[in-house]
């Protein structure tokens, strides 16, 4: 059945251009269970795709290599010819789509061979921006599915997670990983996805959920972070220099038995933000054994202290975020962690289906004490990847 997020994207097309479009393709948002910060340090990470999805309506622009982009969010519409597209040449949120078609056309483009078609594209979304459930790589992969039908490139899983990367990396600003595009892909239903990020190999791992009467629960604190902003490339730099000053190619080289003669050679704070990404690391190795043995109680545990390594190790959590893992534990959670790149954003908790209800009236009781606003509290469901709709 066409979900009305497909219908609105197809009716914003069809209003725009007065023609239908050719072509229509969706991808899903995400939520990582375990595993922050560990992409882009060549390490392990277990993210899920959710239900909310990105859907993007394309169509050929016959005459035309402009690409056109239009959206149920955003006022403003953007324009610009495919050749003139590139770093530097465009900012705000058509930078994602525009960001993609340069680099599909730097991934198969090439002089004398043939030229790319200009295109209109039409977005709708329900995936909340900034609340770290990757609304960015559900827009990119959604836009990259639609291209490269569109221009039948026949380009692979693994080039369409490179091309979306490229793009936030270069056109966006946003020094992230990989972890995004490849969760909004090979997300499965009832599962996780266990990627390791220096071999790209995945892994889709059974959530046991519904046999152990459980949910994940989700609490949008509403506080709004950005990628390209400082926290998060600042960490990324601290890993990147770490790794050098020890001599390893990333800090996934970097064991846990290695951690008491790092910490004599580094500052302390560059020590933190090292052991958090090699104890995230055997923590997420920890929680995938745990699932398979349906050990529940033990990936709530890996949740909680995946939490107390971000707030304390990497300092990416908020009073909010912490607020409401504190909530939720105190609601009966098995375990809580804030999920995405921090500074904001969401938690992830896993808790009984009997006392999700719970949880979110304690959610919102205690923002209320606090003086915040309400958090967004919904039960988040693993759920199907990127897919062609029409």
């Amino acid at each position: 059945m066409t979900s009305p997020d497909v219908k609105a994207a197809v009716r914003g097309f069809v209003a725009a251009h007065g023609r239908a479009p050719n072509v229509v393709w969706s991808a899903p948002g995400r939520v990582n269970l375990i595993g922050e910060h560990t992409d882009y340090n060549a390490g392990l990470v277990l993210p899920f795709a959710i239900a909310q999805r990105t859907v993007v309506a394309a169509g050929h622009r016959d005459g035309s290599d402009d690409v056109s982009v239009r959206s149920t969010l955003y006022a403003d519409n953007a324009r610009a010819r495919l050749a003139e597209v590139g770093p530097g040449t465009v900012t705000g949120w058509a930078a994602y789509p525009l960001g993609v078609a340069w680099a599909l056309r730097r991934l198969r483009e090439r002089p004398g061979l043939f030229e790319l078609s200009g295109v209109d594209l039409f977005i709708d979304s329900a995936v909340p921006a900034g609340a770290g459930l990757s609304s960015s790589a559900a827009l990119e992969i959604a836009v990259a599915g639609a291209l490269n039908e569109l221009w039948r490139l026949d380009a692979s899983a693994a080039e369409l997670a490179h091309v979306s990367q490229r793009a936030e990396n270069e056109v966006v600003g946003a020094p992230t990983g990989i972890m995004d595009q490849y969760a909004s892909l090979l997300g499965a239903a009832g599962a996780a996805v266990f990627l390791d990020c220096r071999s790209e190999q995945a892994q889709v791992v059974p959530l046991p959920l519904d046999p152990a009467g459980l949910s994940l629960v989700l609490v949008d604190t509403g506080e709004r972070h950005s990628h390209a902003a400082g926290g998060y490339a600042a960490r990324r730099a601290s890993c990147e220099r770490a790794a050098s000053e020890l001599g390893v190619p990333a800090l996934r080289d970097i064991e846990v038995d290695d951690l008491p003669r790092v910490e004599r050679v580094l500052d302390s704070q560059t020590f933190r933000r090292v052991r958090h990404v090699v104890t995230e690391n055997e923590r997420v190795t920890a929680t995938v054994r745990a699932l398979a043995r349906d050990d529940m109680a033990a990936v709530g545990r890996l949740l909680t202290d995946s939490h107390t390594s971000m707030r304390d190790d990497y300092e990416i959590s908020t009073p909010a975020l912490d607020l409401a893992v504190d909530a939720a534990l105190r609601a009966g959670a098995l375990g809580a962690r804030m999920t995405g790149g921090g500074f904001g954003g969401a938690v992830i908790a896993l808790v009984g289906r009997d006392r999700a209800a719970g949880l979110a009236t304690a959610a919102l009781a205690a923002f209320s004490a606090a003086g915040l606003a309400a958090p967004h509290v919904r039960t988040v469901v693993p759920s199907p990847g990127a897919r062609k709709e029409a």
